[in-house]
């Protein structure tokens, strides 16, 4: 390989996929049960992490980044085969990480001055980050080179959207993401909001009262994005995230499907499980539409 793809966990790719695909995922850490450090698909699954969500209402675990030592080791191991890196980070908007993997490259650059490594900012996270790796597995199996790739790579992220809902706001209001006046009158009304994920940030879309009609509401978003961004289904890839409940986000799939096909689009969209550097931020029932224009491989 000309180089190393690595992410951190945020990423939320199939753990079969990651092995498929070449890719070095540095999982994230949560807390739960006052048990610090637990890695993500490492010491709990992601199943195992939502069922004791939906099992401790009114308790909010939290996740914290990888450390720099995680990051160096994945550097490191590169480094020593030869190969140089491209590190994927969720958007420093929500975390540090993008500031570890710089710290990191600079230790191992002391070490392998030889070495080439690019930290990029994704300016998304989750399912969409995903998309965001794999598109940079297309570039180095299509034979680009390192410097080539990154700027192709750089060239969509401005591109990628998430539009989600959740099952209420008391977990955003919890990890601080929304401000705690606006989440108390949100549970108080049982409202489920629409947000969309854009230049790093999450921006509000909306309100609904009721799970079915923020499915159709996230839909009625993302297909006005797509018409107005994309003339086919060629030009971007799409995927759906969902957190506990893997037959609902079926449900969302093919509610987003319906809208899609109406303006004539119909990507395929792989159903992934969000994990917990998000839901701890969501609670145990996000579902997410997410997409991005794909990399440009002519040569």
């Amino acid at each position: 390989m000309a180089y190393r793809i690595i992410s951190d966990g945020s990423c939320d790719l199939p753990e079969e996929m990651v092995r498929e695909k070449g890719i070095c995922v540095v999982p994230f850490y949560v807390t739960m049960d006052d048990r610090t450090y637990i890695k993500e698909n490492v010491d709990i699954s992601k199943a195992d992490f939502y069922k004791w969500m939906v099992e401790h209402q009114g308790q909010f675990p939290k996740s914290s980044m990888p450390n720099t030592a995680d990051l160096l080791e994945a550097f490191e191991d590169a480094a020593k085969a030869g190969e140089d890196v491209i590190c994927i980070t969720i958007t420093r908007k929500f975390s540090s990480c993008y500031q570890v993997a710089l710290a990191a490259r600079e230790l191992l650059l002391d070490e392998y001055p030889e070495r080439k490594v690019e930290v990029i900012d994704s300016t998304v996270d989750t399912v969409l980050q995903g998309l965001v790796v794999l598109e940079l597995v297309k570039l180095r199996d299509a034979g680009f080179g390192f410097e080539e790739s990154v700027k192709r790579l750089r060239d969509i992220l401005p591109t990628g959207r998430i539009f989600f809902t959740v099952g209420n706001l008391d977990y955003l209001r919890a990890g601080g993401r929304i401000g705690k006046l606006a989440g108390m009158a949100g549970a108080l009304l049982g409202i489920r909001p629409l947000i969309t994920l854009k230049e790093g940030e999450i921006f509000p879309s909306g309100i609904t009262r009721s799970r079915k009609k923020s499915m159709e509401m996230v839909g009625k978003l993302a297909s006005k994005y797509v018409a107005d961004t994309f003339v086919s289904t060629d030009e971007y890839v799409a995927d759906i995230g969902y957190g506990y409940d893997y037959d609902e986000g079926v449900v969302f799939r093919d509610r987003i499907a319906e809208h899609l096909s109406a303006i004539g689009h119909r990507p395929e969209m792989p159903i992934y499980h969000i994990g917990a550097a998000i839901s701890v931020h969501t609670g145990p029932y996000p579902l997410g539409f997410s997409l991005i224009k794909k990399a440009d491989l002519r040569k």
